[in-house]
C-alpha cells in the first residue's frame, strides 16, 4: 500500500490512547488518539480512518452508539471494540451491527495484536483486489469501450477486421451505449486516421441550413449567404464524416444525402455544378431504422445504402457482467479528477448497480459514478453513496432482493471479515447444493457467476468436487 493504513482510538482514557500508540504502529499502523467520542466522529470524515478502536463505556456515548454511527458514515471502516466488561450479549450485539470483534480490558497482548495484524492484512488484500479490477477493467478498455462480456469482444473484433475496408457503416444501438466511440475506433483503425473525423449531430441542426451545413453554400445563395462557405462534406474530403441521430434527418434531406454517399457527389446551395468528395460515411441512430423505413419515416434506399455494415451496440442490462469493469474504470477516471481518495466501491454499491436497469446505459452509469464520488467522503463508494446518486426514476428496489442478491446483506467491502457467519453459510450451502459448481451454485443464490466467484475467493472457500464441474 502507498501509505500506512490509518487507526483511530477512541478511549476517555489517556493513559489507553499512549498505550494503542505505542502498540500499534509495530503492525503497520498509523494511531491517531482522541478522547472525545463525540468530536472524534464529527472529525471521521476529515480523518479517514481505515480502522477503530473503541471503547464500549464512556461518560458521554455509549461504544455501541459510536459504533453505529461509524458504520453509517463509513460502511467500510473495520471497528474493534474495547471493554472491561465484556458479555457475550455484548459482543453478539458489537458483530451484529458490524464489528469486526471486541477485546477486553485489561489487553491481552497477543489477541490485540492479532486483531490489528488481521486489520492490516484485511486491507492490504482489499486494496490489491481493487487493484486487479482496475487493471482487469485497463486490460479489456478498447479505444475507450471496456467491456469483458462476449456481446463486447464480438464487437472489437467486428470494428478491427471491417475498420480497414468499409466506406459506409451504420450504428445503431439505444442512447447512451457508446455509438460515438464505436464510430471513432473505426476512423482510428481505419486507412484514413491521419485525415479529419467530422461529427454532424443531425438532431441539433435547423433543417432550413442543413443543406448549408453539409453541402455548402454560394455566396449570395440566399439571405445572410455574404460569403461562399464550404460543407462538412468537402470539409471531410479524404477522411471520415460521423452522422449521429441520422434517424432524425428530415425526409426531403434524406434524398440528398442518399446522393452523396452512394456517389459521392454534392452540390452547394446556389452551385450549378456538383463536386466529387471521398468520405467515409459512419451513421448512428437509436432508432429501429428498419422499422421507420417500412412506416414511411426513413427512406428505404438510404437505410440500405448505409447498412452495407451494421453494428449493433447492446444495452447496458444485457451485458452486466461489465459492470464491475466499467465502475472501476469511472471511480478512477472520477477520483484523479475529483481529486478524492476513492479506492473502490461497497459490496452493497456494487449490487445496487448489478441490480439498476439502466435506462441511460453507459452513459448513465458513468454519471452516477460521478456524482457518488462527489457525494463521497470516504475511499470507497457505498450503497447509500451509489442509491443516492442515482436518478429519480431509476427503479431500482429499496433493499437488497432476497436469496443470494441480498448477498451480503450489509453495505461492506468485498472481504470475508466483514461477511455475517449466516451468509457464509448460505455461501457454503449453496456450493454443496450445487455439487460444487459454481454456475449453478450462483444461480441458486440468484447472482451472477462472477459475484459467485469473488464470494467463493474471499471466504477461501474450496469444495471437494469434481474440478470439471467448476462451470
Amino acid at each position: 500500500m502507498s501509505t500506512q493504513p490509518k487507526l483511530l482510538v477512541i478511549d476517555d482514557e489517556p493513559g489507553v490512547l499512549k498505550f494503542v500508540e505505542r502498540f500499534a504502529p509495530r503492525f503497520g499502523l498509523d494511531v491517531v488518539g482522541r478522547t472525545d467520542a463525540r468530536a472524534a466522529l464529527s472529525e471521521l470524515p476529515a480523518l479517514r480512518p481505515d480502522a477503530v478502536l473503541v471503547d464500549l463505556k464512556m461518560p458521554d456515548i455509549n461504544g455501541l452508539d459510536v459504533l453505529r454511527a461509524i458504520r453509517d458514515i463509513d460502511p467500510t471502516c473495520q471497528v474493534i471494540l474495547m471493554t472491561g466488561h465484556a458479555s457475550v450479549d455484548t459482543a453478539i450485539e458489537a458483530v451484529k451491527l458490524g464489528a469486526l470483534d471486541y477485546v477486553s480490558k485489561p489487553f491481552d497482548l497477543d489477541r490485540l495484536g492479532g486483531l490489528l495484524t488481521g486489520v492490516g492484512k484485511s486491507l492490504e488484500r482489499r486494496e490489491r483486489l481493487l487493484e486487479v479490477d482496475a487493471d482487469i477493467a485497463r486490460k479489456f478498455a478498447f479505444y475507450g469501450m471496456i467491456g469483458r462480456s462476449p456481446v463486447m469482444h464480438e464487437l472489437f473484433d467486428a470494428i478491427r477486421r471491417f475498420a480497414p475496408h468499409v466506406r459506409t457503416v451504420l450504428i445503431t444501438g439505444e442512447t447512451g451505449t457508446g455509438k460515438e466511440l464505436v464510430a471513432r475506433a473505426l476512423h482510428t483503425l481505419g486507412s484514413r486516421s491521419s485525415r479529419r473525423y467530422v461529427t454532424v449531430n443531425c438532431s441539433a441542426v435547423v433543417e432550413g441550413l442543413f443543406e448549408s451545413e453539409l453541402y455548402g453554400h454560394q455566396r449570395g445563395a440566399f439571405t445572410g449567404a455574404s460569403d461562399t462557405k464550404v460543407g462538412l462534406f468537402e470539409h471531410a474530403d479524404k477522411g471520415t464524416l460521423f452522422l449521429d441521430e441520422i434517424g432524425e434527418l428530415p425526409l426531403a434531406i434524406q434524398a440528398k444525402l442518399l446522393r452523396a454517399v452512394e456517389h459521392g457527389e454534392v452540390q452547394r446551395v446556389g452551385a450549378l455544378d456538383a463536386k466529387r468528395v471521398d468520405v467515409t460515411v459512419i451513421a448512428a441512430t437509436n432508432r429501429d431504422l428498419r422499422t421507420e423505413a417500412a412506416a414511411g419515416r426513413f427512406r428505404s434506399d438510404l437505410y440500405y445504402r448505409l447498412s452495407v455494415m451494421e453494428l449493433r451496440l447492446v444495452p447496458l442490462r444485457e451485458r452486466r457482467e461489465d459492470i464491475p469493469y466499467l465502475s472501476a474504470a469511472f471511480i478512477r477516471e472520477a477520483a484523479d479528477r475529483l481529486k478524492r481518495p476513492i479506492i473502490g466501491m461497497t459490496a452493497g454499491a456494487e449490487l445496487a448497480l448489478l441490480q439498476a436497469p439502466w435506462p441511460g446505459n453507459v452513459r448513465e452509469l458513468r454519471n452516477v459514478i460521478e456524482r457518488a464520488c462527489l457525494l463521497s467522503d470516504a475511499k470507497m463508494l457505498s450503497e447509500r453513496d451509489v442509491r443516492t446518486a442515482m436518478p429519480p426514476t431509476t427503479d431500482l428496489p429499496a433493499e437488497p432482493a432476497p436469496a443470494g442478491a441480498g448477498l451480503p446483506a450489509a453495505d461492506s467491502p468485498w472481504d470475508p471479515h466483514f461477511l455475517t457467519n449466516a451468509q457464509r453459510s448460505q455461501v457454503e450451502q449453496a456450493m454443496r447444493k450445487a455439487g460444487g459448481n459454481k454456475a449453478a451454485a450462483a444461480r441458486l443464490l440468484g447472482v451472477s457467476r462472477r459475484t459467485m466467484y469473488r464470494w467463493l475467493e474471499r471466504l477461501d472457500f474450496s469444495p471437494r468436487s469434481d474440478p470439471r464441474q467448476e462451470g
